[in-house]
């Protein structure tokens, strides 16, 4: 929830609220009634859970709470890792040698984390022999044996056959 949404000490409309103290304590009770032993702590009263009837406030260090929430949602980006998606194209009349090159950077990106677009464009009567496509696709799998997973099998689309590849996970 963003700190937003949170009301504090006077900003709470309801009548009734159930106070959850600093040991765990809990009651119902009045929001005067919990502003007032929030006051007499020193501390603020912070609507936690808004849906629940009655609403349930916290008695806490409102400016601690948001610096910490603040500081949990950095650490949470921080591991976060992007991945991009590379494309790898070629045609289905290509080279072994290119086809070699090309497998290479494919491992590569994949390695890296990256996700991998391989795709085969047709042009003019190629489009009649799509399945020369396929070999292509399948001769790449094979000179990157057990680095993939397959996350799109090859499929056409257009003038295009594609299939997508995503790293292996690392335990």
């Amino acid at each position: 929830m963003a700190e937003k949404d949170l009301r504090v000490n006077e900003q709470i409309r309801s009548r009734e609220v159930r106070l959850i103290r600093e040991d765990g304590d809990k009651g119902i009770m009045s929001v005067s009634q919990a502003l007032e032993i929030a006051r007499e702590a020193g501390l603020d009263l912070v609507e936690v859970a808004p849906q629940a009837v009655p609403p349930v406030v916290k008695i806490l260090d409102y400016g601690k709470f948001r610096f910490e929430n603040e500081k949990r949602l950095r650490d949470s980006k921080k591991k976060q890792k992007l991945l991009k998606l590379k494309e790898i194209r070629m045609q289905p009349k290509i080279d072994d040698h290119d086809l070699d090159f090309k497998s290479k950077h494919i491992k590569e990106f994949l390695n890296d984390g990256n996700k991998v677009k391989v795709t085969i464009r047709f042009r003019g009567r190629e489009l009649a022999h799509t399945e020369l496509g396929y070999d292509v696709m399948k001769d790449v799998l094979s000179r990157i044996e057990g680095e993939y997973v397959m996350d799109k099998p090859p499929a056409m689309e257009g003038r295009f056959m594609s299939m997508v590849l995503g790293p292996k996970s690392k335990k």
